[in-house]
């Protein structure tokens, strides 16, 4: 189930998990790729992405931002990686303010957790703070 690729001195990488794909208008998006993106964002100290459902493009991603300044907005997360990712990569589903990610002991994102808070109702820009 992981993902990796080969370089061209034939080092071995592992840079996802099949299952925590999203699949975005039938194309695989790495919620690892879009997550070390923000994390170069200044005001964001954490972050996990999964793909929340939708009738027409199969998933949508949606961020789960912990922020450093508390005027950071769902907009500047988006325009942050709107420059930089194909278009099926972006945040369509929306960005949600958090005050932790939840972590396995371990520091593995738990992903079911946050896919467990995603509502299909909205789209919208939400904070826990």
């Amino acid at each position: 189930g992981d993902i990796g690729y080969m370089d061209e001195e034939g080092r071995v990488f592992i840079v996802d998990r099949m299952k925590e794909l999203i699949k975005v208008k039938g194309m695989q998006v790495a919620p690892a790729e879009l997550e070390d993106l923000l994390l170069s964002h200044p005001n964001i100290s954490d972050v996990a992405v999964v793909g929340v459902p939708d009738e027409k493009w199969g998933e949508r991603v949606r961020a789960f931002v912990v922020r450093k300044n508390t005027n950071l907005l769902g907009e500047e997360v988006r325009s942050f990686v709107a420059g930089k990712l194909s278009e099926h990569k972006q945040i369509t589903g929306g960005v949600k303010f958090v005050t932790e990610i939840p972590r396995a002991p371990s520091g593995k994102i738990l992903r079911r957790l946050l896919r467990d808070k995603t509502s299909l109702a909205t789209n919208e820009d939400e904070s826990e703070e």
